[in-house]
């Protein structure tokens, strides 16, 4: 692919609200995970909740999306100088070039959730806007109804994928000509569906998750939204940040397990690298999907371990933020960014011990590095498989 620059991006998960409390957390391995003190959620499990978007109100003209994700969507947005960076974006496209890109897994599903503990017993679901909430295309209609922009508007859902699949997908736009910039990113927060459906899998740790770790236990829940702005390089925009790869699978294996050996997994990542020209010696960093279940993580390294062997750290960073779902990729693009920019390795949180059996590269404490390439792992339900280079213009 033709690389895009990162003009800008913005993250807020329980790590942090904007990029620097985002830093500071990585670079501090201060997580953000704590018990869960949400009501009517399985006992006994910690979650990474982000309590300053509960504060937070759409503008009264887009009151109507309210809603626990577009409360979050609009505290990220109000970060790092992202709103001025699309303004003069617009300025530079005009409205109608700019594409939104948005990836989410159940949106707002939560103000559902509410609408039915609300009826009475006609089952009526009063005050309550199913389109501009629950709806999977709520997140990107309001994101481009809030950034007064007027070009091609898609939400993605591909479970877990969804966030850095809306990069992969931005970046076809843009090279069909349909578009100069794009939006891309994500938000998914919490709600009850999906706490008790990862409890009814058995799937959640009963304290902080610890990917890689020879005693993990399961994943925490996150939420997060996360937003970034690409658009095609200039002559000027060596050594800026940028997307230089991307690559995408699905191996249909199962509903909810990966396939045990890692194929759609090694296919994304390739798929990524081919994208971006680069061998595998040329990434710096891989940042894992590792969610922390027994499963997915000795899947991922098999996966790495076919392309990379031993000699490329990599680490997962769901132990500050949990996983958010169809925000994590974006989420974790942006700690790609922060990698890039600081020369970070961020050892896995909380492990005393990785996995025994690995023969990937796990790091356990941070390192300072020449990062100038990260490999960024995404994997979902249903076989889904993404894969993003994040590094500087050549």
């Amino acid at each position: 692919m033709t690389p895009l620059r990162i003009t800008a991006i913005t993250a807020t998960s329980a790590m942090g609200v904007g990029l620097a409390a985002m830093r500071a957390a990585l670079h501090g391995r201060r997580g953000g995970l704590a018990p869960c003190a949400l009501p009517a959620m399985p006992p006994g499990i910690w979650i990474g909740r982000v309590r300053e978007a509960e504060a937070i109100d759409p503008p009264p003209p887009l009151g109507a999306f309210a809603c626990r994700n577009t409360r979050l969507a609009e505290l990220a947005l109000r970060q790092d100088g992202f709103v001025a960076a699309v303004d003069a974006a617009v300025a530079r496209h005009g409205a109608g070039r700019v594409a939104v890109v948005l990836g989410t897994s159940t949106s707002g599903i939560e103000e559902t959730e509410r609408a039915w503990a609300r009826a009475g017993a006609d089952r009526a679901l009063t005050g309550y806007d199913y389109a501009r909430t629950h709806d999977l295309h709520a997140l990107p209609r309001y994101v481009r109804a809030r950034l007064g922009l007027a070009g091609p508007c898609v939400s993605i859902s591909t479970a877990c994928t969804s966030g850095a699949r809306a990069f992969l997908d931005a970046g076809t736009l843009i090279a069909a000509g349909l578009a100069d910039a794009a939006v891309v990113g994500g938000a998914d927060t919490l709600c009850r569906l999906t706490l008790h459906g990862f409890g009814s899998l058995e799937l959640l740790a009963k304290g902080p998750t610890r990917p890689c770790a020879e005693d993990r236990d399961g994943i925490s829940i996150g939420e997060a939204a996360a937003f970034a702005l690409l658009e095609r390089a200039g002559p000027g925009d060596a050594g800026a940040l940028a997307l230089l790869g991307a690559g995408a699978s699905s191996d249909g294996h199962h509903m909810s397990s990966p396939q045990p050996d890692g194929h759609g997994a090694v296919a994304a990542m390739q798929g990524a690298l081919d994208s971006a020209g680069l061998a595998p010696g040329q990434i710096g960093y891989v940042n894992m999907h590792g969610t922390g279940t027994r499963a997915n993580d000795a899947m991922e390294d098999r996966a790495i371990a076919r392309l990379f062997g031993d000699a490329v750290p990599c680490s997962s960073t769901k132990g500050w933020t949990g996983h958010t779902l169809g925000a994590s990729g974006a989420l974790e693009a942006a700690v790609a960014a922060i990698c890039v920019e600081d020369g970070l390795v961020p050892g896995c949180l909380g492990v005393a011990r990785p996995d025994p059996s690995f023969t990937a590269r796990i790091a356990v404490a941070n390192a300072a590095a020449p990062v100038d390439r990260v490999l960024s792992n995404s994997f979902g339900f249903g076989g889904s498989n993404c894969a993003l280079v994040i590094g500087r213009l050549a």
